[in-house]
């Protein structure tokens, strides 16, 4: 196989293996860490876990991805990346190890969340700097083929350590505590990986002098206000309404992942490690339903164009969305997950090229920023409208028939677009 090909090639790289070993030590414990601190939130047994809690987690997971994100770069400049692995990763340890004791102890839930926020906001800039740092551990030519494999790893890193924290809470019941110290363990890991590296390798260059940091935030900001006025433009009017459509498609597959949050915790099991291990069925399903559509959209997409593969993306969930979802069981939902998951990743991926050849290049990297931001926020607002809808249980015929239409208003508006 080409991929097993091209990652033996890059392994070669003494630095690579080097950074590689830092990213999946790092994602590796992200995995845990998210899974554990979703566990705790909405899987305890002492807890009588309401929608609002769920989505309050989900800020804390991924608002720091939206506000943090598109001004890590700034810093990344001004700061060694060697060390903000290492400080990055110990801080992180630090924080994690903190949160386990607030789990033990009777806190107030604010303070739960304000340790988890800080974990999750050092995260922004650990990613960006392993990505930044790519280029100073593998050579032009196979840049790309490191910008490809590297992340993919990350990703498969992230998703082995929330099943490795989803068998540690099973195998050891009431167990929250020690699976976010696992976490910690695998930050303080990935933290004296990093040393292996000199400080000075990674970057940035000693002799740079980046703008002064005030100068350099507020050009980011305007960066992004051109990115913006850059889409509004009649040529850049495709990629626009792709994004807007997007937006729109995750905001409902985030509001549908609370609901199976609050069916597996309630509807479907009063136990609460029963509960849990149908929502990692779900989770895995969900997860077959991204490969499949990474395997299928380029062969629809080349076929149909990506305006009408994500039509039909948003017309398929729009039907079986609330065909397979009011029946509110356990079979039907694990199929609805799939075929969200398709649906949901396919229109993503056709988004991407949509965006990628539609685009300036010199605007493309301010668009993918402002797309991040977008994709994050709509999970989140998602997670506080499910919560202002759905019951105790879960079961919300309103909140399942609200997506149905916004998926086919989605549908309606891209094939109206795509004929003329």
């Amino acid at each position: 196989m080409s991929v097993v090909r091209d990652l033996r090639v890059l392994l070669r790289f003494r630095n690579f293996r080097r950074l590689l070993v830092v990213r999946l030590l790092s994602q590796g414990a992200d995995g845990v860490y998210q899974i554990a601190l979703a566990a705790h939130v909405v899987f305890s047994p002492e807890k009588q876990t309401s929608a609002a809690a769920i989505a309050s987690a989900m800020a804390v997971l991924l608002l720091p991805y939206s506000l943090v994100g598109p001004f890590a770069g700034v810093l990344l400049d001004r700061w060694r990346r060697r060390q903000v692995f290492l400080y990055g990763n110990l801080l992180r340890a630090l924080m994690a190890s903190l949160t386990a004791v607030l789990v033990i102890g009777n806190v107030p839930d604010w303070l739960f969340y304000v340790s988890a926020l800080c974990v999750t906001a050092v995260n922004r800039f650990v990613l960006s700097g392993l990505s930044a740092a790519l280029p100073r551990v593998v050579d032009d030519e196979r840049l790309v083929i490191a910008n490809s494999l590297s992340p993919t790893l990350g990703t498969l890193a992230a998703t082995a350590g929330g099943g490795l924290a989803f068998g540690v809470r099973l195998v050891f019941a009431g167990s929250d505590a020690a699976v976010v110290l696992l976490g910690a363990a695998l930050y303080l890991c990935a933290a004296l990986a990093s040393l292996r590296m000199a400080p000075e390798l990674l970057g940035p260059e000693p002799g740079s002098v980046p703008p002064r940091l005030g100068t350099a935030l507020t050009g980011t900001a305007r960066d992004l206000a051109a990115g913006l006025r850059h889409l509004a433009t009649p040529p850049r009017r495709r990629a626009a309404l792709a994004l807007s459509a997007m937006t729109l498609m995750r905001f409902c597959y985030g509001a549908l992942t609370v609901m199976v949050l609050m069916l597996c915790r309630y509807a479907f099991s009063s136990d609460a490690d029963e509960g849990l291990r149908l929502l990692g069925l779900a989770l895995g399903v969900s997860g077959a339903g991204f490969f499949a559509a990474a395997v299928v959209t380029p062969w629809a997409a080349g076929r149909l164009g990506p305006d009408r593969w994500i039509v039909a993306c948003a017309g398929a969930a729009a039907v079986l969305e609330p065909a397979l979802g009011l029946p509110f069981a356990i079979a039907p939902m694990l199929a609805a997950a799939f075929v969200l998951g398709v649906t949901t990743q396919g229109a993503k991926i056709a988004t991407d090229t949509l965006v990628q050849s539609s685009v300036d290049d010199g605007f493309r990297g301010r668009i993918f920023s402002l797309y991040d931001v977008l994709f994050n926020i709509a999970f989140v607002g998602a997670a506080a409208v499910a919560a202002l809808m759905l019951p105790p249980d879960g079961r919300s015929i309103p909140l399942v028939v609200t997506i149905a239409v916004i998926y086919a208003a989605v549908a309606v508006v891209m094939a109206r677009f795509e004929r003329q």
